[in-house]
């Protein structure tokens, strides 16, 4: 595409350039108070998936490959009882934030950013000894970036991402950038700098979703490499390593690369820079208040309604869900394995295993989260003969609605028949966790001690939230540091 000029006629900047001037601008301000807030949930809620994650083998393998790498002690790792290269830590941290696929998700690119962006800039943060508030800052507008490029090759016509559609998982290669951008900002790098880095991990994101069909647990990888190649992209950068600055929009670049010819160079540019700064992609992010599929939460929250309602689930004949009809197939298909699903993973996919957990769920027991959680996602939860019985009640169905809501929002239409022939419904058009019904700094907590308590000493669990809600004023990131191996290690 030829390089477009600016009325003086000197050339306009590319959008790599817009990018990088932001990044320096808002380094240079005060983060807007609401934007360092929803940040700090951020943080903590990824903390908590993190630290939940620990027992899970890809978190484990990354953790075992950087202790034979090696390296400079500088930055920390979760569940490592030592310090690691800033690289290796965002590798280990980025591959646990993503490990159970409770992480954030903005909509409609169905990115989930902090994955990736938030470990380099944590890695990043305390190898420099930066403060906490350029923490959040670099955090943000990392954030930002990703989202940015997801949205980029969002099409409306398809609802959904291009990336997606041609098998590209694009939390990954557009958290690579964020993540570069992020580290590039707390290494004090320059516009031109920031630019360059920018460039650089342009060649270094990756991941393909072909597990997500047919099975394997890299994509638990996938942001952990991405925020590695974050990190190494602004160290690169410092150095010198230089990157093109058309490397988004070029004939070669990022978009044409990735998206061939479905990709069109003023969409791209528009969705990139459009009210850069003014309006806040960070701001349309969601936090899953449950751990199972993102497309089964209004089906919980509708069947959690239902009991609160008065609704004795031994008195329902049969339940009605309608979805969205594009969800069908990920949780409604084939039926009968939804209706009993083979294990506890493939129950968090399953709507009627999803709706009779959430009818049956007991807010107050101890583990219970925000309803539903992670106790109700074991191998013995899924062949609990009483929520079998009444996944077995369940139909899906798509909702007309629900459709033409999606993908903005995962609604869904919960109808319940009685015994005596009554029939309820409950209609959850908004998802809880979404930015018009966020969860707030109470609930997030709640969410991050049901994730992080079988990690460590509860005191120390709960000093860590301490020192996550109040980053913000921290002098560097040493106190966070501390309180986060003292939950693993108990020193």
């Amino acid at each position: 595409m030829p390089a477009s000029t600016r009325n003086d006629g000197a050339p306009a900047p590319t959008p790599a350039q817009h990018l990088a001037r932001f990044a320096v601008a808002v380094r240079g301000g005060t983060l807007r108070p609401d934007l360092a807030e929803k940040t700090t949930g951020h943080l903590l809620d990824l903390l908590g998936n993190s630290l939940a994650a620990l027992g899970e083998r890809p978190g484990a393998a990354v953790r075992e490959l950087v202790a034979e790498w090696g390296g400079a002690p500088v930055a920390s790792a979760i569940g490592s009882p030592v310090r690691l290269p800033a690289p290796s830590a965002a590798l280990v941290n980025g591959t646990l934030a993503h490990s159970l696929d409770f992480d954030d998700t903005h909509l409609p690119s169905v990115l989930h950013p902090s994955s990736p962006v938030l470990p380099a800039a944590l890695a990043t943060a305390e190898a420099v000894g930066a403060s906490g508030a350029a923490l959040l800052a670099a955090s943000a507008v990392g954030v930002e970036v990703a989202c940015r490029l997801g949205m980029a090759q969002y099409d409306a016509e398809l609802g959904n991402s291009v990336f997606f559609d041609r098998g590209l998982h694009a939390t990954a290669i557009c958290g690579a950038i964020g993540a570069a951008v992020a580290a590039a900002m707390l290494r004090g790098l320059d516009e031109d700098g920031i630019c360059h880095a920018i460039g650089i991990a342009a060649s270094m994101g990756s991941g393909i979703i072909e597990a997500n069909r047919t099975g394997g647990t890299v994509k638990r990888v996938h942001c952990g490499w991405a925020a590695h190649a974050g990190v190494i992209a602004a160290e690169l950068a410092r150095l010198g390593l230089t990157g093109p600055p058309t490397v988004l929009e070029g004939r070669f670049g990022f978009f044409q690369a990735f998206c061939g010819d479905r990709f069109d160079p003023e969409l791209v540019a528009a969705a990139v820079t459009d009210g850069l700064g003014e309006r806040w992609e960070l701001s349309r992010l969601f936090v899953k208040p449950y751990p199972c599929n993102h497309f089964t939460h209004a089906g919980v929250d509708a069947a959690m309604r239902l009991r609160r309602r008065g609704v004795d689930p031994a008195r329902v004949t049969a339940l009605t869900l309608g979805v969205p009809a594009p969800v069908l197939r990920t949780i409604a298909e084939p039926a009968a394995e939804k209706a009993r699903p083979r294990s506890g993973y493939h129950a968090a996919f399953s709507g009627p295993y999803t709706v009779a957990a959430g009818l049956l769920a007991d807010p107050a027991a101890p583990g219970a989260g925000l309803g539903v959680f992670h106790k109700d996602f074991t191998d013995e939860a899924a062949a609990d003969p009483a929520r079998l019985d009444l996944a077995a009640r369940v139909t899906c169905v798509a909702d007309e609605e629900c459709t033409a809501t999606f993908p903005h929002q995962f609604p869904a239409v919960l109808t319940a028949e009685l015994d005596d022939g009554t029939t309820l419904t409950e209609r959850v058009m908004v998802n809880r966790g979404s930015p018009e019904d966020p969860l707030d700094a109470d609930e997030l907590t709640a969410k991050f001690l049901a994730n992080a308590l079988g990690a460590g000493a509860d005191a120390a669990v709960k000093e860590l939230a301490d020192e996550v809600w109040k980053i913000g004023s921290a002098q560097d990131t040493a106190g966070l540091a501390r309180a986060l191996s003292a939950v693993v290690t108990g020193t």
